[in-house]
């Protein structure tokens, strides 16, 4: 079964999606997060279209063929939202399972608190439900043997403060080459790096993220990851695009606070799974507390486990897919 292109069109915004499988299947959307695209989910969109699913992976708003705003104000979770409704509605059903990874699960995870009808299941890779945007609020998701706080005191996060405080620099120095970005960023899960502090603990120190490297080092694909054809396409749309929408996701912290506690009862009641990724460093969830507040808010939760990196949709796939396809028959969701 072949995956597809398709979009839906407004006057306030464009959604370019992929999809898979039978167009009466169950509809299941998938968010993908920095600075990635719906190419990110190919190994899932064909599983599950194969399966029976309408499997549909939009690339989120300041990526690939969807709409590229100019302020930073248009990355808000809630104008994000507003996008994943228009696409669901385009599909006319009344409900749909949400995986999301990266910022896509902040995405996943606000559809179900805010439009839980819309919402039959939900599923996170990496980033478990509770997490707002504002870099300081993470304290229960830093292990502070590793990263001390007088030394670290935003731990792993703190190059979400370097969005803040440098954006322009942030966007440059990523606009240099996006293809050897992309190749530097799109690697596998490392064993040995257990216990050591993640580069994205140092960024600010640093003066950047590549500063210290004089640039963005050219490093051999992952092919474990990324085809070098796949790359070449998250590439192109990064050049073209530019790092102002993708980096923009990160600096609405406040404003995405508020629109998180607009709704009183943050309780999710609908089936939720999550996956950790055992060698994700930056969304530890094994040495830190960073799952406890989706532990206590999600009464109907799953939990798996990968032994991947961050990237572990694309590194992992079979994994994750038999993952989310196991959870899907454990619920038995009539959708």
């Amino acid at each position: 079964m072949e995956i597809t292109t398709n979009h839906i069109q407004s006057e306030r915004h464009t959604t370019f999606y992929r999809s898979c499988g039978p167009a009466d299947g169950p509809l299941l959307i998938m968010t993908h997060g920095w600075p990635e695209l719906s190419l990110s989910w190919r190994h899932q969109l064909k599983y599950f279209g194969e399966l029976g699913y309408l499997a549909v992976a939009p690339d989120m708003r300041g990526y690939g063929n969807s709409t590229v705003h100019t302020t930073h104000e248009a990355y808000t979770q809630a104008e994000i939202i507003a996008d994943m409704v228009a696409l669901f509605k385009s599909f006319g059903r009344d409900q749909a399972v949400w995986v999301g990874h990266d910022w896509g699960s902040p995405v996943a995870w606000n559809m179900a608190l805010h439009h839980p009808d819309y919402v039959a299941a939900v599923a996170s890779l990496c980033v478990p439900y509770g997490f707002s945007g504002r870099p300081e609020d993470l304290e229960h998701a830093i292990d502070r043997d590793l990263y001390p706080a007088d030394e670290y005191p935003v731990g792993q996060w703190d190059y979400q403060l370097h969005y803040y405080e440098n954006f322009a620099e942030a966007q440059a120095e990523m606009e240099e080459s996006p293809y050897r970005l992309v190749k530097a960023l799109f690697r596998k899960g490392d064993p040995n790096s257990k216990g050591q502090p993640a580069a994205t603990a140092s960024v600010r120190k640093n003066g950047g993220w590549f500063k210290l490297l004089g640039g963005i080092p050219d490093l051999p694909i992952d092919e474990d990851v990324v085809s070098e054809e796949d790359a070449q396409i998250f590439a192109k749309h990064l050049e073209q695009n530019g790092f102002f929408g993708a980096n923009s996701w990160y600096v609405n912290g406040e404003a995405n606070q508020d629109y998180t506690d607009s709704v009183a009862d943050k309780m999710l009641n609908m089936p939720v799974l999550f996956i950790h990724a055992t060698y994700d460093y930056v969304c530890d969830t094994t040495t830190t507390q960073f799952a406890e507040p989706m532990r206590q808010l999600c009464p109907n939760l799953t939990e798996k486990r990968i032994d991947s990196g961050h990237w572990m949709a694309q590194e992992k796939p079979a994994e994750v897919n038999q993952a989310i396809h196991e959870w899907l028959n454990d619920i038995d969701l009539k959708i």
